[in-house]
């Protein structure tokens, strides 16, 4: 696991060699065991290395291909490099390390952009070409690792996170307001977006090639859920258990200490069964618990432990939250508010005492339908087709209103419930997981600001997932559209920089792109059934984990917002949230942000999930606008 940057120098200078150093810099959390520069007159990259494999200077970077012709900087873990290499050396080729990255290079000099269809594992890397005088870079299918680029009037430049490109001199920072509207409705800014208007996202599953001409981007893989198998739900079962025990397996290949995330629930306390039966010597696991009962899974997790007689390792968040919570933010470029950041970061800080390579059980809800939101859209899907549309359109907005003024959860769920089926399926799904309503948006947003998006609306972006999904049921295109919206904007976005920010590898079998291909193929009744998330997932796991554990309530790894804002985040959330001067207060009525204040801690209505959207919002501006400063 690294970082890595660079840029272009085709149609501007930007500085030689201090400008890499001082990219690098920018990303030392990321590898701090070892750097590497290479700068001609067209590119520059640079390398920050977190050992994993072959821990001699033979795996450092940038590397070079044997004619010298090729460059590379990557980061990221290809699991099947053992099966290339033998492929390779069968073919003649000659290695001089042990590293995954000289497989890349390998690849690229015998199939070109092709190489991608070859490769499984976690990655983005950038590859330069002298001869071609081509700069090829790509990001894993899934979005595990994270590839941003910065492009304007002819400039080129790129890194693993914001802050290295930000590092380079005179950097516009404009912000995006389209992309602050889709912040406050997903709770991370959506790819391609960044926050700021000349940064992009390269897609996962996508190439970039860059020339003197400038560059181009084209889609490599795809998901598709349309070839559905008729095998049947026992064959399913044991080609599911084959392939999660060798995927499991590959990702227990480390020259470092390894170990795992264990939360307790269904996907990583199957994971950690799994490696125990692969591994000669106890398996290393890390859990986190709250003081609150109600969030605090580590019981469960300590069961699992005790099963499998693991090594393992426990850390309950007191009463830290807040005076660690700037830090941890720092270490997302835009805003993110997911409040499981929180969690991850602990757990991964846990984790790092004692490994440096963690497997976590990442993949699962998405893959094969686990979410509690799955539930609802089912009853949701139901009702839908139970009632003629005209009947939905006209009648139910009215009853959403009314429903709406009932106190506590049901009115909010009942509210949200009929607002969703006054709509398509797509756009109910939409309505049905945004964290802010159109109706508080409206309460909070400034006239001007509402004026000059002109009517944008961050539903595009799930109804276009939706609509490009080729499943043949709701499910299917549901599932599709969380794959490629919630679980690569947010989960993975969250685990990569709350890993990164400890400098821990984190590794999750279930997302294997094997897996993912297989779960599509499966019948919506096989992941899904009679109320039961999970289904087949839950079959393969029953001889691992006690029934008491695989079918209890699914938790997730939540944290008591509520609770948080009436007492340990309530002096800073007011100093920030309350006294801002710019920032939240350039894009939200100062009255409004006061009002909905005023009705949390009144317990009036429950606010946490909105509350803290802002809170990271400007805590990300405060950081931003320091940043500014400097620069200026």
């Amino acid at each position: 696991m690294c970082g890595i940057a660079g840029f272009s120098l085709f149609n501007y200078q930007e500085g030689g060699s201090a400008s890499l150093e001082a990219m690098h810099k920018a990303i030392v959390h990321r590898g701090p065991d070892a750097s590497g520069i290479y700068l001609d007159e067209h590119i520059g990259l640079c390398h920050r290395r977190l050992s994993i494999l072959d821990l001699s200077e033979a795996g450092n970077q940038p590397m070079y291909s044997a004619d010298n012709n090729l460059v590379i900087v990557f980061n990221g873990e290809i699991y099947n490099f053992l099966e290339l290499r033998a492929d390779l050396e069968q073919q003649g080729v000659t290695f001089k390390s042990h590293t995954d990255t000289e497989i890349i290079l390998a690849l690229y000099a015998r199939e070109g952009v092709k190489c991608l269809d070859k490769l499984n594992g976690m990655f983005a890397f950038a590859l330069w070409d002298k001869t071609k005088q081509e700069l090829f870079i790509a990001r894993d299918r899934l979005g595990k690792k994270p590839l941003y680029y910065f492009s304007d009037k002819g400039r080129f430049a790129f890194g693993s996170e914001i802050k290295a490109i930000l590092a380079l001199q005179d950097i516009p920072r404009e912000i995006r307001l389209d992309a602050v509207h889709d912040f406050f409705a997903y709770q991370y800014v959506p790819d391609p977006k960044s926050i700021f208007k000349h940064i992009h996202k390269l897609p996962p599953a996508h190439y970039l090639v860059l020339d003197k001409n400038g560059f181009s981007i084209k889609e490599y893989w795809d998901l598709s859920f349309k070839h559905v198998t008729g095998d049947s739900e026992e064959t399913n079962k044991q080609k599911l258990k084959t392939l999660l025990e060798k995927v499991t397996k590959q990702r227990m290949i480390s020259d470092v200490p390894l170990g795992a995330f264990l939360s307790g629930g269904v996907d990583s306390s199957g994971v950690v069964a799994m490696m125990a039966e692969a591994s000669d010597t106890p398996v290393k696991t890390c859990t986190i618990g709250f003081d609150n009962k109600a969030f605090n899974e580590a019981d469960f997790a300590r069961e699992i432990a005790e099963k499998y007689h693991t090594e393992h390792h426990e850390f309950t968040v007191h009463q830290n939250v807040a005076e660690q919570l700037e830090h941890i933010a720092s270490f997302f470029d835009e805003p993110f508010a997911d409040p499981s950041l929180v969690p991850t970061f602990f757990v991964s800080e846990l984790a790092r005492k004692a490994v440096t390579v963690a497997l976590a059980g990442d993949g699962g809800d998405e893959m094969f339908a686990g979410y509690e939101k799955y539930t609802t859209d089912d009853i949701e899907n139901k009702l839908r087709n139970k009632f003629p549309e005209s009947v939905r359109k006209s009648i139910f907005p009215s009853l959403a209103k009314i429903v709406g003024t009932l106190p506590g959860a049901i009115g909010r769920k009942g509210k949200s419930l009929l607002t969703s089926l006054s709509h398509d399926a797509a756009m109910g799904f939409f309505i049905t997981n945004s964290m802010m309503t159109d109706d508080m948006w409206n309460k909070l947003v400034k006239p001007d600001v509402a004026a000059t998006l002109n009517g944008y609306h961050p539903s595009q972006y799930t109804l276009d997932m939706y609509n490009k999904a080729d499943g043949p049921d709701h499910l299917s295109k549901i599932l599709y559209t969380d794959i490629k919206t919630y679980m690569t904007g947010d989960i993975l976005v969250k685990v990569d920089r709350m890993s990164m920010a400890n400098s821990l590898e984190v590794r999750a079998p279930i997302l294997d792109y094997q897996v993912a291909e297989f779960a599509a193929t499966l019948p919506s009744s096989q992941k899904y059934r009679d109320g039961e998330k999970k289904y087949l997932l839950k079959e393969v796991f029953k001889p691992f984990i006690p029934d008491s554990l695989l079918y209890r309530k699914k938790m997730g790894f939540s944290t008591p917002l509520d609770e948080w804002f009436r007492g340990e985040l309530k002096a800073l959330s007011e100093s920030k949230l309350l006294q801002c001067n710019e920032g939240l207060s350039d894009v939200f009525n100062t009255a409004a942000i006061n009002s909905i204040w005023q009705e949390h801690q009144s317990h009036t209505k429950d606010h946490g999930i909105v509350l803290w959207s802002m809170l990271m919002y400007q805590m990300w501006y405060d950081r931003y606008a320091v940043i500014q400063e400097r620069s200026s």
